[in-house]
């Protein structure tokens, strides 16, 4: 199973629909704030999938969670988009929201920056800004869990 994960795509959604074209094969889609109303203007390219949101600190107004702990395929998925576990100064608050609340995996948003890494068997993926052409992935199979951050744009020659 994979999962589409983006974060900050500030009103691009362009690039939202470029990811979603890209993965048909994706049957998640897990959106971690600020642009968290993109989707709804890619919502025929979403159809069946499963739709997760968080709010980030530029969705004002937003009704949306601050965040969420879902379970997909038996995983525990903690979603937020960081700026309240102030990831900006490192993942500490974040590795203990998701460890109190039994996950495996703690996605996060908010510094732009993709990361994917592993702490005391939690792992940590930030999917970098959507609206730079940042995204992740998270593919799931009976015994593999493998998270992985890709790029829209291609490196200069």
């Amino acid at each position: 199973m994979r999962i589409l994960v983006v974060s900050d795509s500030h009103g691009a959604v362009h690039r939202l629909r470029e990811v979603l074209a890209l993965h048909p094969e994706a049957s998640v889609l897990i959106h971690l704030g600020d642009g968290a109303r993109d989707p709804a203007q890619a919502a025929d390219l979403i159809g069946e999938r499963r739709l997760i949101r968080v709010r980030g600190n530029c969705d004002f107004g937003s009704p949306l969670p601050a965040n969420a702990l879902e379970e997909i395929a038996g995983t525990r998925i903690f979603c937020t988009h960081g700026h309240l576990e102030h990831v900006k100064s490192g993942p500490q608050m974040l590795c203990e929201k998701a460890r109190a609340q039994t996950a495996r995996i703690a996605l996060y948003g908010h510094t732009h920056e993709a990361v994917t890494t592993r702490s005391d068997g939690l792992y940590l993926m930030n999917p970098g800004a959507l609206q730079n052409g940042s995204y992740g992935m998270i593919d799931l199979e009976p015994g593999v869990l493998f998270c992985h951050t890709a790029s829209l744009l291609r490196p200069a020659p």
